[in-house]
């Protein structure tokens, strides 16, 4: 139990939680839980390790198949890719659910990214020559509800990851919360492409003021090819009785994967720790590691310097509340953070005086309530995904794909970024 947990403040802020009625992502929190890093910066936890996030393009004869799991067999190359996609996603889990615990012993809340807030940034992988250069963009598209979009590719190796995030909370009486989310990963590699959804989770630990998170439910990796990945997490739960426990099953396709035992592979274990891979027709005894997320550290992006950052990037913007917060100043960070999100209040009303509104940047809203022939369209039509805005991985037969709600989801557009003439990567001329 931390200090907090006794403090008069908590004790407030608890009550506070108990009785609310509406967007948790408004609720104030006390200032010593608030994190100095702004929510459009998770995106970067997607690509921390460029080997993983490249790995599947690597991908492409027989004997390339063979390296991605050692000691399991592996069909085709189109199979060995698959299971590269799942190690890749697999090793982004500890970076976004669990790396604020190990860098700040406890769970915090990020700062609300408010509407236009960029945060862009690259990896050099100068000591791999072969990757060449990962570019990062991350633009918030809406403040209400709040979504974050984002952009990654790999120009080098034609491999590129958009998507966008927005969640839903709400708290349980005994004071866990809920999170729903929202959104989509689509993982492209050369002529495959993989949806990827994003798993339901709760956090806990909130009655003693240390929170951390943990996943439940299925999400789901579906491939172009036809294979599916379907994920269960579990806290402490009857997969392992362990923390952070998992289990993928991979499967030729969605008719197969109403039958576990037609599964190709079972993978198995913690998404924090240790996972081991389990072929279909082994001896159970015969499964062999699959990933280590205690041996795979992670690769810093490369930001540039506040300095030369532009107004709308998240750490110039946020920088004076983000020392105050480092510093444990709590009257500080209460009015830079009020200032900030006045000065954006003020434009929204300027905006709105004027008959404007804002424009994104790099991304566009497509309504999938009208037919559309691209990758997302193919994707949720081979699992049978909802492409109405439900939670992540609602599927077609569910209850909820019946309710009469928007089908708007955020696309990359390549081509505003080439345009842009103000943003700028760090090293790049200005």
């Amino acid at each position: 139990m931390t200090s907090y947990a006794n403090s008069s403040t908590w004790t407030s802020f608890l009550k506070s939680i108990t009785s609310f009625n509406g967007d948790l992502s408004s609720l104030s929190a006390p200032p010593f839980i608030l994190s100095p890093t702004s929510l459009a910066e998770f995106s970067q936890y997607w690509a921390e390790h460029p080997d993983l996030f490249l790995g599947p393009s690597f991908v492409k004869t027989e004997a390339d198949a063979s390296k991605v799991c050692s000691g399991i067999d592996v069909d085709s190359p189109e199979v060995a890719r698959m299971l590269a996609v799942v190690k890749y996603y697999i090793s982004t889990l500890k970076s976004q659910y669990c790396s604020r615990n190990e860098s700040m012993g406890t769970e915090k809340k990020p700062l609300n990214p408010f509407l236009g807030e960029l945060f862009v940034g690259k990896w050099d992988n100068k000591d791999h020559p072969e990757f060449g250069e990962t570019v990062l963009l991350s633009e918030q598209v809406s403040h209400h509800p709040p979504v974050t979009a984002y952009s990654i590719f790999n120009d080098k190796n034609s491999v590129q990851l958009e998507g966008y995030n927005q969640i839903k909370s709400s708290f349980s009486k005994s004071l866990m919360l809920s999170v729903k989310q929202y959104g989509h990963a689509l993982l492209s590699v050369g002529k495959e492409s993989y949806l990827i959804t994003l798993p339901p989770l709760h956090i806990e630990g909130i009655l003693v003021a240390s929170p951390f998170v943990e996943l439940e439910g299925k999400s789901y990796i579906q491939s172009s090819t036809g294979l599916l990945c379907v994920l269960e997490y579990s806290g402490r739960g009857y997969f392992s009785g362990k923390r952070n426990s998992f289990k993928a099953r991979i499967f030729k396709d969605f008719k197969d994967s109403k039958d576990k035992d037609k599964a190709l592979y079972t993978i198995t274990g913690q998404w924090s720790g240790i996972s081991k891979i389990f072929q279909s027709g082994k001896h159970k005894d015969d499964g062999v590691l699959f990933y280590d997320a205690s041996k795979s550290p992670t690769e810093l992006l490369n930001v540039k310097d506040i300095k030369d950052q532009h107004p709308l990037e998240s750490r110039r913007a946020w920088k004076d509340v983000a020392e105050a917060i480092k510093q444990g100043d709590y009257e500080n960070i209460t009015k830079s953070k009020t200032e900030l999100e006045e000065s954006q209040r003020e434009k929204r009303k300027e905006e709105e005086s004027k008959g404007t509104r804002w424009q994104q940047r790099w991304f566009e809203g497509v309504d999938y309530s009208q037919a559309h022939q691209d990758e997302f369209s193919l994707l949720t039509g081979l699992a049978h995904l909802s492409v109405k805005n439900l939670p992540s991985g609602t599927t077609t037969d569910d209850k909820e794909d019946k309710k009469d709600v928007s089908s708007l989801h955020w696309k990359f557009q390549r081509a505003a970024w080439d345009n842009e003439k103000e943003i700028r990567l760090s090293g790049a001329s200005s």
